[in-house]
């Protein structure tokens, strides 16, 4: 069973007739926009690079605003329900060859039509929701964004000011915990008790050594080449003076 006559299908069309670009051309465009919504499809339309899907775009514009203003559709309910391209008449040139020659061209033409229709039922409910959907996506990126550019303004303030600026990515140390490299406080590292009493040795080795006597007094050891007076001593010596003056006289 065949499907119905092009002429025959339902919707709101637009036609273009004789429009300078190929029928095969026209077509690898229109497959791109088959069957879908008309905001989706003129989306593909406008960022597409093929030179007939500006003309094919215009087209879809003016289905639409036909199909608004005189049969009253929502066109956020419409869906391009069918669309072709048609070859037209072909114009015919001639070009200068070698020898005398000439070779043929041909210009060619075509018609395309676009032809859209109303979403009924479930196919609208789920076009309304996918929407919604996509809104609330595009408002969760809006306000991550100014978020963003809030935080980096004030980032930017706080450096114009010289106030600190935090970083998130610092390594914290948790309370209670000392950093390493770091000594707790009332504590003396290792090394440094080791300096300590290796200084407190070498200054003990270099003070002359006392004698404790009884009573807690202390007195200083005869140095070298010095003798210890003994007791008695200074009277010997008085009396080895008298005598040298007795034989003097």
């Amino acid at each position: 069973m065949t499907g119905p006559k092009t002429n025959e299908r339902e919707g709101t069309r637009a036609v273009l007739r004789n429009a300078h670009m190929s029928a095969y051309k026209v077509r690898e465009v229109l497959d791109l926009v088959r069957g879908l919504p008309v905001q989706e499809a003129a989306d593909i339309l406008r960022f597409s690079e093929r030179d007939a899907a500006r003309t094919v775009g215009k087209l879809l514009a003016s289905a639409v605003a036909n199909a608004e203003n005189n049969d009253e559709l929502d066109p956020e309910s419409l869906y391009v329900s069918a669309c072709y391209a048609d070859e037209g008449t072909t114009a015919k040139r001639w070009r200068p060859r070698a020898r005398g020659r000439a070779t043929r061209i041909r210009k060619r033409t075509s018609h395309i039509t676009v032809i859209v229709s109303a979403l009924e039922g479930e196919d609208l409910e789920r076009l309304r929701s996918h929407r919604r959907a996509e809104q609330l996506a595009q408002r969760a990126r809006r306000v991550a964004g100014a978020r963003r550019s809030s935080d980096d303004t004030r980032n930017r303030a706080d450096r114009r000011r010289g106030a600190p600026i935090e970083d998130p990515t610092t390594d914290e140390v948790p309370a209670g915990e000392v950093p390493a490299g770091e000594v707790p406080a009332g504590e003396v590292p290792a090394g440094e008790v080791a300096a300590e009493t290796t200084a407190d040795a070498a200054a003990t080795a270099e003070t002359p050594e006392t004698s404790v006597e009884a009573s807690g007094t202390e007195s200083p050891v005869a140095e070298e080449g010095v003798a210890p007076e003994a007791e008695g001593g200074t009277d010997d010596v008085s009396d080895v003076e008298h005598t040298e003056e007795g034989d003097d006289k």
